[in-house]
């Protein structure tokens, strides 16, 4: 029988976030699992994608045995296709009266809550598969990428493109050395765009974004079937406003992580695995108008990588140098140069609104998608006959969930090629483009200590260039959550 939710209750579990309500279970760590004997599955977000997540899993052979959602109508479909689910809305109430009967955990929520839900997962033994970008900031990145190492489960992040051959292959052309030292990578997207509003002038047409930016108006009050307390979960409390929920919570500051956050994960996953990418040096942002509460309606962010290493199967060690990678996103709204320099970049080849392009110093490699699924080698000329390495890379033939499940079956957390030792560090560059948009200026990164170090030198761009006005970014890198949230 499912567990059906009436108003009280709904509004009763709606005021556990503050109350400091979880007490941590013992894990109960899975083990490997016979390919015929079936996982129980649970989810944290179960409408939108996150229906889509765990049908995913059921598709697979998961019994779906729980269901959490703070919208229960968003969520409804799904609770329709999987009535016997018992159902909640607060995924600590769910861990801690289920987490025996659990197995594995989709994480499909705004960005603000992947961290929270999947680490409480992870530490209660539990399989994770967590929707991109794996984090908020950078600090959830570094804690989910450190637990992941330990080995104890199987994770993996939801940018699917890291499932296809093409991209696993065009990483192998790339490290085998078709288009020599790799030295520039250009990724774009049109996002935000007309997909979802962002930055002030994108924002300010809304009436209920205007208000919530300005504080005038009054707030409005929530629909019966949310449980406002707990979609806020790590985030400062604000009062509700449909201009959040369910979907334009992307272009806020608290929630979201804006074009790049939502996109790079998929856009410049293929360039980051291929060019062996670790921790920048620097990161600047050049943007439209900016405010304290959204990201802008355009950006372009550069990232400087230092020279580093790569281990390749037949070339054994490899020495690149230092590379530049510059990320644009805002569609039309972007500068008209970039437009230009990207179809300059491409060699007279058409150019979607979202692809890559890796720069090496015998050739380019360009990507038009937004998933690195599909490559092209350039000049054309050059390449004609050319045939690929012998691959290395384990094909799955675009099945990203299955992978999953595979893996832990086989009880190899390693075997996911999106799985979070390395899905955390490219999470972590992503969003350190966001900290760049909030600082104002270029920041120096010291990756391994996980610290800015030119802060005397910069001010906040939305401050006076005043000392006393000056904001730390490594502020940026770590939030406070709400009581009752904890990594």
């Amino acid at each position: 029988m499912a567990q059906r939710s009436s108003r009280r209750s709904f509004l009763k579990t709606s005021t556990l976030a503050g109350a400091g309500f979880w007490v941590a279970a013992r894990p109960t760590f899975a083990q490997s699992r016979s390919p015929n004997e079936k996982l129980n599955a649970a989810a944290v977000g179960a409408g939108g994608k996150g229906g889509g997540d765990i049908r995913s899993m059921a598709d697979l052979g998961c019994n779906v045995v729980a269901l959490c959602d703070v919208d229960d109508n968003n969520a409804q479909d799904t609770y329709n296709k999987f009535p016997d689910a018992k159902r909640f809305h607060d995924f600590r109430e769910m861990f801690d009266k289920m987490h025996k009967d659990i197995d594995v955990v989709t994480v499909s929520t705004p960005d603000h809550m992947h961290a929270v839900a999947s680490m409480m997962a992870m530490k209660l033994g539990k399989h994770v598969y967590t929707q991109k970008p794996l984090t908020h900031d950078v600090y959830e990145a570094r804690m989910l990428t450190e637990e992941a190492k330990k080995g104890k489960v199987v994770t993996q992040m939801g940018n699917q493109g890291s499932a296809a051959d093409g991209l696993r292959q065009a990483v192998e052309v790339v490290q085998s050395g078709a288009i020599g030292l790799p030295r520039e990578v250009h990724v774009w997207t049109n996002r935000a765009g007309t997909v979802w509003p962002q930055g002030a002038r994108g924002l300010l047409g809304h009436q209920g974004i205007r208000a919530a930016l300005t504080g005038k108006g009054e707030p409005a009050t929530p629909p019966s079937h949310v449980a406002w307390a707990l979609w806020l979960g790590t985030a400062p409390h604000r009062p509700y406003d449909p201009c959040y929920a369910p979907f334009r919570w992307r272009g806020w500051l608290d929630y979201g992580t804006g074009a790049l956050g939502d996109m790079a994960c998929h856009t410049a996953n293929m360039a980051f695995r291929a060019c062996n990418l670790g921790y920048p040096t620097t990161i600047e942002a050049e943007t439209s108008e900016t405010n304290d509460q959204t990201y802008p309606l355009w950006s372009v962010i550069r990232y400087e990588f230092p020279a580093r290493q790569q281990q390749v199967p037949g070339r054994g060690t490899v020495e690149l140098p230092p590379l530049k990678w510059t990320w644009y996103d805002g569609g039309n709204d972007k500068p008209a140069w970039v437009g230009k320099k990207i179809v300059e970049l491409a060699q007279g080849m058409n150019v979607p609104l979202s692809g890559s392009l890796i720069i090496g110093d015998k050739g380019t490699l360009y990507s038009p998608d937004d998933y690195g699924s599909e490559y092209h080698l350039l000049p054309k000329a050059d390449f004609e006959g050319y045939k690929p390495p012998t691959p290395w890379v384990p094909r799955v033939n675009g099945q990203h969930d299955r992978e999953f499940i595979q893996a832990i079956k086989d009880n190899k957390p390693e075997a996911c090629y999106s799985n979070f030792t390395i899905a955390g560090p490219l999470t972590e560059t992503v969003v350190l483009g966001c900290v760049a948009l909030r600082a104002g200026r270029k920041i120096e990164w010291d990756g391994p200590n996980m610290k800015i170090t030119n802060v005397g030198e910069i001010g906040d761009k939305k401050k006076k260039k005043k000392e006393e006005d000056a904001v730390d970014p490594n502020t940026f890198l770590r939030r406070e959550y709400r009581k009752g949230y904890e990594l």
